[in-house]
């Protein structure tokens, strides 16, 4: 038998090659390239990666630079659920955002993220077979929205299959974003906590960048996006002046995220925060306010003080009543007095319902749409309505109709069936913020409960005037709230289920 000649270990040390290697594997493997050795790796490869991207051009240099960085990224959020959670919300923020200046299908990033983790989620379900995560009333709810969607493809109706394609997107497709929360936060406190502080600064940031765009002004490609369409420009240019967007793709759905987020954050304010944490809130909340006004949305003005009755209501506590009261007073002597200010006058539109031509004919479009809902249980068929009829069915009568409120899109596209799934979906939704409210006791816990519930409540009545939660980045923060919803009472100690 062959002896093993152990000197051969040492063999190559004697050698430059050996020498060479053996240092190697010392950076490698046992410092970690955390040492001189992997600063200039990591220096040479940004250098060369910035000279690449510099000589080429703008698409492939933009493509390369999103593969590089992207890549890591996404492969690390099958493996972390919570970083692909707060993924998603940051591409969420930025699609409206870069659909402004590109054609590229960036929407399909976001689709991405969806995919990989619902299939993070069922790869670990292979060993754990726990689906306790989707056992609540909601998530049941939330079920039979997406099988009635999905389901609609076979809708005698549908005159377009593509179109349903389109929508089921962001109709119920994205709806997949809450189980994925769910399995995410169900008992990781740390995870949940850091997706609602990403919540909150993506919210202040766009309001920040909103005042940036009324006070120093569109950037010049957003200025020549505006331009390019005619029916663009005289949605954003009214009273003499520009209504503000920020992120958003409109003023109208920035106008409604800021009217939602200035009382979320009046919740956290009167709620279990410390002094520090209120005093920022109380700055979030003023600059909210201040930026929603540009947005010239006359929905989000409503939404404020409605959000603020829902939630009295909800916490009934003697001193934000006689607030409430005092400010209800001033508000009324603000809405009655006369102005010469666009904005101001703006405002004022949104309390006088009756003298608004605008609501008038959203109300004589919805009766002369009635015989229709009332004769399709199942709808003319995702899609039938607004961009995706007027794309892929240019020719129905359906693709004309202005639906303007998720509600009457709902009956039209899904029928009176779809209409009752869809209000049953929103009264789930705030019976369970309402049930886990009720019982929860950490005062933090308790708030967030009162700010989140009070957010779903106007998203549901914003619903009946804009299509408030279909738009991004509010599909996906909604989505993220329902998940919320069924997993913050697992961090309240004193939680107990009601038996």
């Amino acid at each position: 038998m062959r002896r093993f000649n152990h000197g051969r270990l040492f063999t190559r040390h004697s050698t430059l090659l050996g020498q060479l290697m053996a240092w190697f594997e010392r950076q490698l493997w046992v410092q970690k390239m955390n040492n001189p050795l992997g600063v200039a790796l990591l220096l040479g490869a940004s250098l060369t990666v910035g000279y690449l991207v510099a000589s080429l051009d703008f698409r492939t240099g933009f493509v390369l630079y999103v593969v590089l960085i992207g890549a890591p990224l996404i492969v690390y959020c099958l493996f972390n659920v919570a970083f692909n959670v707060g993924m998603m919300l940051f591409v969420a923020l930025l699609v409206p955002f870069a659909t402004k200046f590109t054609s590229a299908p960036v929407g399909t990033l976001l689709d991405l993220l969806i995919l990989i983790g619902a299939v993070g989620i069922l790869l670990r379900q292979i060993k754990e077979r726990d689906w306790s995560f989707a056992k609540y009333p909601l998530s049941y709810m939330i079920i039979i929205w997406l099988y009635y969607n999905i389901m609609q493809i076979v809708n005698p109706y549908a005159e377009s299959r593509m179109a349903w394609l389109y929508t089921v997107r962001s109709v119920a497709i994205q709806q997949v974003v809450f189980f994925i929360g769910a399995y995410a936060f169900r008992n990781n406190k740390k995870g949940a906590f850091a997706v609602l502080k990403l919540i909150i600064l993506i919210c202040f940031g766009s309001a920040l960048y909103g005042l940036k765009q009324q006070y120093l002004g569109f950037s010049a490609a957003e200025t020549a996006w505006v331009m390019a369409d005619a029916e663009r420009f005289q949605l954003y240019y009214q009273w003499n002046m520009m209504r503000i967007p920020s992120f958003c793709y409109d003023p109208t759905t920035f106008g409604i995220l800021m009217a939602c987020f200035s009382i979320f954050c009046l919740t956290l304010i009167i709620g279990g925060t410390t002094r520090n944490q209120k005093l920022l809130l109380v700055l979030m909340l003023i600059c909210s306010l201040w930026v929603m006004a540009y947005t010239g949305t006359r929905t989000a003005f409503a939404l404020v003080p409605i959000g603020a009755i829902f939630y009295a209501g909800l916490i009934l506590n003697r001193r934000v009543f006689a607030i409430g009261a005092v400010l209800a007073v001033l508000a009324a002597g603000f809405v009655l007095k006369s102005t010469s200010s666009g904005v101001i006058y703006r405002i004022q539109s949104a309390f006088k319902p009756a003298q608004d031509d605008s609501m008038n004919l959203r109300l004589e479009n919805q009766k002369k749409i009635q015989p229709f809902i009332q004769s399709h249980p199942l709808g003319g068929g995702l899609g039938s309505c607004g961009v995706w009829g007027k794309r892929f069915n240019p020719q129905s009568e359906l693709s004309k109709f202005p639906h303007d409120s998720s509600f009457v899109r709902m009956a039209v596209e899904l029928g009176w069936i779809g209409l009752i799934l869809y209000t049953l979906l929103h009264y789930f939704v705030i019976r369970t913020g309402l049930y886990y409210f009720i019982r929860c006791r950490d005062p933090l816990i308790k708030a967030l409960y009162a700010g989140i519930t009070t957010w779903t409540f106007m998203l549901a009545v914003a619903c009946y005037a804009q299509e408030a939660i279909l738009q991004l980045p509010m599909n996906v923060i909604y989505n993220v709230f329902l998940a919320l919803l069924v997993t913050l009472k697992n961090f309240d100690p004193a939680f107990r289920e009601a038996q």
